[in-house]
């Protein structure tokens, strides 16, 4: 694998680094995949900072400390937000993964996500639950807003989708995954992603069952861990179903914010107008018979409201190197 000499932001030396990533032109995009990923294209990126980690719970809650945020999941849902909900779910809550035991139809989401009241970053199963032993995990049940919130107290942003491509694929051009093109090369697993059967059989090859603490699998060529797995990532960019092709554009590119947002609903959801975000970098949850996108071309669209157990962040920095 290609390795670098990263550069390290002089203010996060002695806390949560962050590496510098010169500018540069790449190949976005893949078409051996998913549709949303194609065309591959050619874009330009200026050079920016980006965290070396994911956003952790130690860092969310110096975050907490520090402003008195509370999250979107730990405020109740509004209800002309939400036509047609049950009142007793208009409380504080999030969606929490539940492993099956059995195999089950993988065209139903409902099938291993349930609505948990009480469930939030701080209490990430349930208000039963607890960060325990995590709290050098990513944080999870990070909605849109949360993650701006963190990242203007911190004088920083979230990254473009183009911006977390370029960071994620580490100098390699055109490989599959962040690492190369072998799955697991030489049988070891390179990031936290589920083996086996999604969603009830986890043969934990990894070893780990949900995140696992930031920086225990091999760094990209920039030095960036986690890039692949562990919890998906938010980015700035409005989700459309599929690159425009034109080099050196998002697929986005002169829209307004309005048609954006418009852009950006859920045609099977059209009772419902909540904007969608692009995710990337996949999760602990991703595996090849359901969702193989661990890999930096891939990309979700997530509506803005939401919160999971799967579902964290990082931040970039566009001050000049």
């Amino acid at each position: 694998m290609l390795k670098m000499s990263p550069e390290v932001h002089p203010s996060r030396q002695n806390h949560e680094p962050m590496i510098w990533i010169p500018a540069g032109t790449f190949l976005m995009g893949s078409e051996k995949f998913y549709r949303e990923e194609w065309p591959v294209h050619s874009v330009e990126v200026n050079g920016f900072w980006i965290d070396k980690y994911e956003v952790t719970n130690e860092d969310f809650a110096q975050f907490v400390t520090a402003t008195g945020y509370v999250t979107l999941a730990e405020r109740p849902p509004r209800a002309e937000d939400y036509p047609g909900a049950k009142p007793e779910m208009l409380v504080p809550g999030s969606l929490v993964f539940r492993k099956r035991d059995r195999p089950v139809d993988l065209n139903n989401w409902m099938n291993w996500w349930q609505w948990v009241a009480g469930a939030d970053w701080k209490h990430p199963e349930g208000p039963q639950s607890d960060l325990d032993g995590r709290i050098r995990h990513p944080v999870v049940h990070i909605a849109y807003e949360d993650a701006q919130a963190y990242c203007t107290w911190a004088g920083k942003q979230l990254p473009t989708e183009a911006e977390w491509e370029f960071a994620a694929r580490g100098g390699l051009e055109g490989k599959i995954f962040t690492w190369g093109d072998e799955h697991c090369p030489n049988g070891k697993p390179m990031a936290n992603t589920w083996q086996g059967e999604f969603p009830w059989q986890n043969l934990l090859l990894d070893g780990y069952e949900g995140t696992s603490p930031v920086g225990v699998f091999p760094s990209n060529g920039y030095g960036l861990f986690d890039m692949a797995g562990n919890v998906w990532e938010w980015t700035s960019d409005w989700y459309a179903p599929h690159h425009a092709g034109e080099p050196g554009k998002s697929c986005c590119s002169g829209m307004s914010l309005h048609d954006l947002e418009k852009r950006s609903v859920d045609p099977n959801m059209l009772n419902i107008h909540i904007p969608r975000k692009v995710l990337k970098g996949g999760s602990h949850l991703c595996a090849p018979n359901y969702c193989l996108r661990y890999r930096p071309a891939a990309r979700s669209p997530q509506m803005i409201d939401s919160s999971m157990s799967h579902l964290g962040f990082r931040c970039v920095d566009r001050e000049d190197g």
